[in-house]
């Protein structure tokens, strides 16, 4: 009975203080290639907007990227950090692939949840500009660097109730003469400046392991911004978590209180994520 009354305790006075908070999550990894965890996130989303939290999801959808180009016969490869090396035709097919199916199930599945969702692409009232990603001496194709997030749409959004759902495919700027280009920008990448200049209380990025890991792949639980450089200096950390821990401390300068890195295998990770009981499996939590 003690537990249980600590655990309400918990429970209520981090809702009392993040009740009409932001927290911005990016979603992806096999959570959503498995329907059970599908339906899992999509019903923590709906609990949070019943506590009075105001929730964005940004997501990817790399593996319904890779099937969907593979049908189309077009190549894709990875650049050192992480990023997708992304042609035409390669932005084409993630566009495809992430904004029709991945992001209308996601946000009908928000709704059948009981919550209340919309599904966008960054294109939609420009919420996601951008210019071209440069990298030292690889050309990352159409693959977009956020510049500029509307996010008066979007707590315009938030203010009435509704959830975001977030396509991470990007518009080019007016100003450079590239409103007509399309851009892939990598999910981490979208949600960690979406949450920087939404100011949002958390940012959490659930992945396919438990959070970011030594050498020895033991958990690091806390992390600061100089140890996240150090770590990627001496390639501790490496590939697609460069991106997750590089903007998750772009989030926290940018003002985020705190952005975690945790397992969205682990059944309602999110909802234990957000209300400070701990997902059970460990989790990389990133701050000043």
């Amino acid at each position: 009975m003690k537990t249980f009354a600590n655990a309400a305790a918990t429970i209520s006075s981090t809702v009392a203080t993040l009740k009409d908070q932001i927290i911005v999550v990016k979603y992806g990894g096999n959570a959503m290639t498995s329907p059970e965890l599908s339906t899992i996130f999509c019903q923590d989303v709906a609990t949070l907007q019943k506590l009075g939290l105001k929730v964005v999801v940004v997501h990817g959808g790399g593996p319904q990227i890779n099937n969907l180009l593979k049908k189309l016969n077009v190549e894709s490869s990875f650049a050192p950090n992480g990023m997708r090396i992304s042609s035409a035709e390669v932005v084409e097919g993630a566009a495809l692939a992430l904004c029709g199916q991945v992001n209308k199930n996601i946000a009908n599945g928000i709704c059948n949840a009981g919550g209340t969702a919309v599904g966008l692409s960054g294109r939609d009232a420009k919420v996601l500009e951008c210019e071209k990603q440069l990298e030292d001496g690889i050309d990352l194709g159409f693959v977009g660097s956020v510049k500029r997030v509307n996010t008066d749409f979007l707590r315009k959004l938030l203010d009435i109730g509704v959830t975001p759902v977030i396509a991470p495919i990007g518009c080019g700027m007016a100003e450079n003469g590239e409103d007509g280009v399309v851009y892939n920008v990598n999910a981490d990448v979208a949600a960690g400046r979406v949450a920087g200049e939404l100011r949002a209380a958390r940012v959490i990025f659930l992945t396919d392991i438990a959070g970011v890991l030594d050498k020895e792949k033991s958990l690091l639980k806390k992390l600061s911004m100089d140890d996240v450089k150090n770590l990627i200096a001496d390639q501790t950390i490496t590939g697609g978590m460069i991106p997750k821990v590089s903007y998750a401390t772009d989030a926290v300068r940018l003002g985020v209180k705190g952005a975690f890195i945790t397992d969205g295998r682990v059944p309602h990770a999110l909802v234990n994520e957000v209300l400070t009981l701990g997902s059970g499996e460990g989790g990389t939590v990133i701050s000043g």
